[in-house]
């Protein structure tokens, strides 16, 4: 491995166990709230049906976040992280055969 790489790597580790500690804040934070996901949805001009199968969720999981009674994890929220970034490119991956 690049030694300057490695380094950074080092570095960014030690970032985030300060920052899980507490003793850090982190640089910049990505939430999704309710309205915000409901935003997104109605940005790319889709309804619940069409933007859950888009994100591979059921309609009621979709309802459950844009309602506030779950949060998205895990790949659901990168993905809706790449939806907000770059809707465009994200809607033609997605809809793509």
């Amino acid at each position: 491995m690049d030694p300057k790489l490695f380094a950074e790597l080092r570095k960014s580790i030690r970032q985030a166990g300060a920052i899980a500690r507490g003793e850090r804040n982190p640089s910049r934070r990505f939430e999704f709230t309710p309205s915000r996901i409901q935003t997104v949805r109605e940005k790319a001009e889709l309804s619940q049906a069409q933007f859950a199968r888009l994100l591979g969720v059921s309609v009621k999981t979709l309802q459950n976040w844009e309602q506030a009674r779950r949060e998205p994890t895990g790949a659901a929220k990168v993905l809706l992280r790449i939806v907000v970034l770059e809707p465009s490119a994200a809607l033609r991956a997605l809809t793509s055969k």
